[in-house]
């Protein structure tokens, strides 16, 4: 019947117009009968044949029909059977309730029915989490399969995408990688030496990058005399990376038996297809290693994501003054075209950044400029609060010292703002001066990190020096004789130069003596510094307390612990960490407490043996091979222990490698 309706419905046009030739046959036949009979026979034949030929065409489109439909339903059976993809279907119990030959094949089962779907691989436990249910990796075997999970369905589609994965292994190691690599301080020590010294040391650098360069199929030339350029791919980068650039000893050992302290700085741009952007990131990656006192290797990306090598030495202190002469002049510059100066140091002032910042307000006023030191009484220590008590006697420089919001209610576009001891826009005392302002310089002595100010006017970062103080000290020197630093600003500068050297036992250097007699020679009291730095009983006590709690490992790392929810000063921790290093068998120290801001603080000291900076920077911090800090935002000093110990743990492992 439904065939018979279908046909019906086909046909209803030519029922139409057989209806319309009888009428009109009929019409004839009434007004001229042989006419109309000779119509009516006509219309007969034609209307007989165009049935059959309707008929014919009907079945013909019947059978083509039935043969495609056959032939479809055959395919799909074979493309579930016998394409290149793996189908598994499984129930509420994640087993498998069916699954094609593909899949079968693919974990080199006799058949897959009935077993749990973890059974087959681990790596479903991520398809089932993935969010979305998004395509997912799996290895099985030395096969990588693509996985697309329908969830209502409960089915699994899995994709061989091994070939394509091999092609862009391919593809992304033999992308282009530039380096810059730089032998610091060759044109500073060849000019102590005369032509044959010169002609050997150079030859020797120069052999040795060579070497090291066809080694590790690196194209090296040289650009300049302490300066190559090297041209390489991403998998002579990933070579260099597990021999943990194993250069920088090569060259400083060699060099060392020639009784010449040379090594590399090297700045690595990877991660991009345009050359002009690789030669940026290298060169934006070597300023960064020369800001961390050189010796290391810096390899940049284009999302500002940077790794570091090496840093096993102490920067080597320059033996000129010219950078300290060009960068004060430079600065002279700027602070007589502004028409205000602001002092700003970090978080928590410390005796280095308050004397260094004091140091530089007198520049400011040696200029003919006025300048104010910005500190937030709410977060100084009790370690500077003698030093302010005797700022507070002085009624010029009192005066000179503002909180965050006068700052910023008194900046103007032509104000210049000066960063001291930090280069980390997080910690400063205030970021909103920052963002305020386009004009800023930032002086500071610690190695530079990720993190840095954007769009500085001038920057002046010398690892080598002892501090802050002894920066701006050598600084003061090359400016105009307008007026003599007064007894109290040069005992505040001479104060974090001792702070920071404890007593000129660390990190001290020829010009770090030099400093302190210039401060000497204006005034500068020695006891009135021993005064600042005297600390209480209660001090002393809750140091002693800490100490109490260290634990010393067999490798001579001493780690002690603040109390959980007691608050501790960061200087007091410092001072605790200085004290451990003092002990007999400590290489390291670690000190570890919770902070007035909420944060646990993190004190690193060394000898050398262990760079506590890579520790720390590996936390979020940094500092100096010697002497580094963080903090983290954890909610436990356990927790922060456990931290501390994988970070050493990663550090020492890498040591050895």
């Amino acid at each position: 019947m439904t065939s018979f309706f279908r046909k019906r419905a086909i046909r209803y046009p030519l029922t139409g117009l057989s209806l319309l030739g009888a009428i009109t046959a009929v019409f004839l036949l009434m007004i001229q009968f042989w006419f109309g009979l000779l119509f009516s026979i006509l219309f007969l034949a034609i209307l007989g044949a165009a049935w059959k030929m309707e008929e014919r065409t009907y079945v013909e489109t019947e059978k083509h029909i039935e043969t495609l439909s056959h032939r479809v339903r055959k395919l799909g059976e074979e493309a579930l059977l016998e394409l290149p993809i793996g189908i598994i279907l499984i129930n509420e119990k994640n087993e498998v309730e069916w699954a094609n030959p593909y899949s079968v094949k693919v974990f080199e089962e006799e058949s897959l029915i009935g077993k749990e779907l973890f059974e087959l691989s681990d790596q479903f436990h991520e398809v089932l989490k993935s969010e979305e249910h998004e395509p997912t990796l799996i290895e099985v075997g030395e096969h990588a399969y693509k996985v697309n999970y329908k969830p209502n369905e409960r089915l699994f589609y899995l994709f061989d995408v091994t070939e394509t994965l091999e092609i862009e292994t391919l593809y992304y190691e033999d992308r282009t990688v530039l380096g810059i690599i730089l032998v610091d301080n060759y044109d500073e020590l060849a000019q102590a030496m005369n032509d044959e010294t010169r002609s050997h040391l150079n030859s020797l650098v120069t052999s040795l990058i060579n070497k090291w360069g066809k080694e590790n199929g690196i194209y090296v030339k040289r650009i300049a005399s302490d300066r190559f350029l090297a041209v390489f791919n991403e998998s002579a980068l990933s070579n260099l990376e597990k021999a943990r650039f194993a250069i920088l000893d090569a060259i400083r050992e060699a060099t060392a038996e020639q009784s010449t302290a040379l090594t590399l700085s090297i700045g690595v741009g990877k991660g991009s297809a345009s050359l002009i952007e690789l030669g940026e990131l290298a060169q934006s990656s070597l300023d960064l290693v020369l800001g961390r006192g050189g010796d290391q290797v810096a390899i940049k990306k284009p999302d500002g994501k940077v790794k570091f090598y090496g840093g096993k030495t102490n920067p080597a202190e320059k033996r000129t003054r010219v950078r300290a002469r060009v960068i004060s002049h430079a600065l002279r510059d700027l602070i007589q075209d502004s028409d205000q100066v602001f002092i700003m140091g970090h978080k928590m002032p410390d005796m280095d950044a308050i004397g260094a910042s004091i140091g530089v307000r007198k520049m400011a006023r040696m200029n003919n400029v006025e300048g104010y030191v910005i500190i937030n009484y709410n977060e100084l220590d009790s370690s500077v609060s003698k030093l302010m008590d005797a700022i507070r006697e002085d009624e010029e420089l009192f005066e000179q010292i503002i909180e965050p919001d006068d700052a910023l209610s008194m900046l103007t576009e032509q104000s210049l703002v000066i960063i001291v001891d930090t280069h980390k826009p997080s910690l400063v005392i205030d970021e909103r001066i920052l963002e305020k302002t386009e004009k800023v310089v930032v002086l500071d002595h610690h190695r530079r990190g990720e993190e840095f100010i954007n769009n500085t006017l001038l920057v002046y970062m010398e690892p080598y020096a002892s501090s802050t103080a002894e920066l701006v000290t050598e600084l003061l020197e090359y400016q105009p004789k307008n007026g003599k630093l007064t007894r109290l600003e040069s005992t505040a500068l001479l104060a974090g130069i001792i702070v920071d050297t404890k007593s000129f036992t660390l990190r001290t250097g020829a010009r770090t003596f030099e400093a302190a007699s210039y401060l000497r020679k204006n005034r500068a009291d020695t006891a009135l510094v021993q005064q600042l730095l005297k600390e209480d009983i209660d001090t002393y006590m809750e140091r002693a307390k800490l100490i109490e709690t260290v634990e010393l490992t067999d490798e001579g790392i001493a780690i002690a612990k603040g109390k959980e929810d007691v608050v501790y000063g960061p200087v007091l921790i410092a001072q605790t960490a200085d004290i451990l290093l003092t002990m007999q068998d400590v290489t390291a120290s670690f000190v570890i407490a919770d902070r007035a801001d909420g944060k646990i603080g993190i004190s690193a000291r060394s000898l050398g043996e262990l760079n506590v900076q890579l520790v720390m920077e590996e936390l979020g911090g940094g500092g100096h091979l010697t002497n580094a800090a963080c903090q983290l935002e954890v909610e436990t000093v356990a927790e922060a222990e456990m931290m501390l110990k994988a970070a050493l743990q990663n550090q020492m492992e890498r040591g050895q490698s």
